[in-house]
């Protein structure tokens, strides 16, 4: 096993510095999505191949997602009790071990196992890397942080395919299954080089902190998760509707698949673009200076998506649409961060992270329920008006810039423990 790097430097000793930690914060995402996103485009083409009908590939490829969903409260248990550091490695193990599955097997139903396996694995990364990230990056720098990590998971996941590709086109679609566990295997071992998180000292005469546990969690965060988690609730069923939006409206208007592909990818690429800017005006001007306009800019292009006609206003409001999504990379994870207690971090991040799993499967939901009972372009309207709500409820709750996240009866007594 090879040896933990020594941890950042104390402040004292050097300003902190996003490019000292790069490699060991955000390598692992970067590899972590480079493998999701080398088997996502093959796993319906795995699926069908071992007989599985149209509607029953689409099952197998949500079962990663619903994986993901399922496992928000076990993975905080499992960073909780393991600590970031395994957590992280373990995740990228059993991530290798659910593609090894899906590569090794002729069995449809192990095959959808496979799947969610590579959904419990997310679930526990993505937890144990926001929860890693909270503690170790100054707050000054958390937003810029965080929006990296999410962008970097973003770009990982926009090359995995193109990898996948070269190694199908020459080997077949077992290919992409390798390239994809190395990618995770890769992501493990990087993992395994970061420092582990040590508890932080009581000062002298302070009583040890009550133990946490998820009910407490709930009951002494409640009104953040009935406020604030809301709007993040509703920031997450906006963003994973887009996704459908922009393929659906192109071919509603009848252009080409190479055309829709075209402007799906320069929105991703837009998308892409933004994220470390954006963080930097979160941390210097406060969240609610890009949390809202995200919300804003997104649900005015929703709006205005179903009045175009052809090619060109369409690639308008996609790049839109890209913009307003890139700049709120990470924005619910700093959110999450900002209100998290430092004793169990964990749960409260696994409860965040539940609801925006929720919003997830939610949003593309309710589009295509709306699609079928009424239209299309009222599906996306309505997506448009939940931008709008999702950014009324973000202008509402996050606080203002120094005052800081509200206290819960939780901080209070961590604050005073600590």
């Amino acid at each position: 096993m090879p040896s933990a790097l020594p941890p950042p430097p104390a402040a004292a000793e050097a300003p902190f510095s996003l490019r000292r930690i790069a490699v060991p914060a955000f390598g692992p995402s970067l590899l972590f999505g480079l493998g999701e996103g080398a088997i996502l485009p093959i796993v319906p083409l795995t699926a069908r191949d071992l007989g599985a009908s149209v509607p029953t590939a689409a099952l197998v490829v949500a079962l990663i997602s619903i994986g993901s969903l399922l496992n928000n409260i076990p993975a905080s248990l499992i960073t909780m009790r393991w600590g970031e550091r395994w957590a992280i490695v373990a995740a990228g193990i059993w991530s290798a071990l659910g593609m090894l599955l899906c590569l090794g097997t002729s069995n449809l139903l192990l095959f959808a196992a496979g799947c969610f396996m590579v959904g419990m694995s997310q679930a526990v990364y993505n937890l144990a890397r926001q929860s890693y990230l909270t503690e170790v990056v100054p707050i000054a720098y958390r937003a810029r942080a965080l929006s990296t990590l999410g962008g970097v998971m973003r770009i990982g996941m926009f090359a995995g395919p193109f990898l996948a590709a070269g190694a199908v086109h020459a080997f077949g679609l077992p290919a992409a299954y390798v390239v994809g566990i190395a990618a995770v295997v890769a992501a493990a071992a990087v993992g395994a080089r970061i420092p582990d998180l040590e508890a932080p000292p009581l000062p002298p005469g302070h009583a040890a902190p009550e133990a946490v546990t998820m009910l407490s969690t709930l009951r002494d965060h409640r009104r953040v998760f009935l406020t604030l988690g809301l709007g993040v609730l509703l920031v997450s069923a906006v963003r994973a509707s887009r996704q459908a939006v922009i393929p659906l409206w192109a071919e509603h208007l009848a252009l080409a698949p190479a055309a829709a592909s075209l402007i799906y990818g320069l929105s991703g690429g837009i998308d892409m673009l933004v994220f470390y800017p954006a963080g930097r005006v979160m941390d210097h001007m406060g969240r609610r200076w890009v949390a809202v306009p995200s919300m804003l800019i997104m649900g005015a292009a929703l709006l205005l998506m179903p009045l175009t006609s052809g090619f060109g206003t369409l690639l308008l409001a996609a790049l839109a649409i890209g913009f307003g999504n890139g700049i709120g990379s990470g924005m619910n994870m700093t959110l999450g961060a900002d209100h998290a207690p430092r004793h169990g971090r964990a749960h409260f991040l696994g409860v965040w992270r539940l609801m925006s799993d929720i919003g997830s499967s939610c949003g593309p939901a309710l589009l295509s329920f709306l699609a079928g009972s009424l239209s299309l372009a009222a599906g996306i309207a309505v997506t448009g008006v939940l931008a709008f709500g999702a950014a009324g409820v973000l202008a509402r709750w996050i606080p203002r810039r120094g005052q800081g996240p509200q206290r819960t009866p939780a901080q209070a007594r961590s604050s005073k423990a600590s």
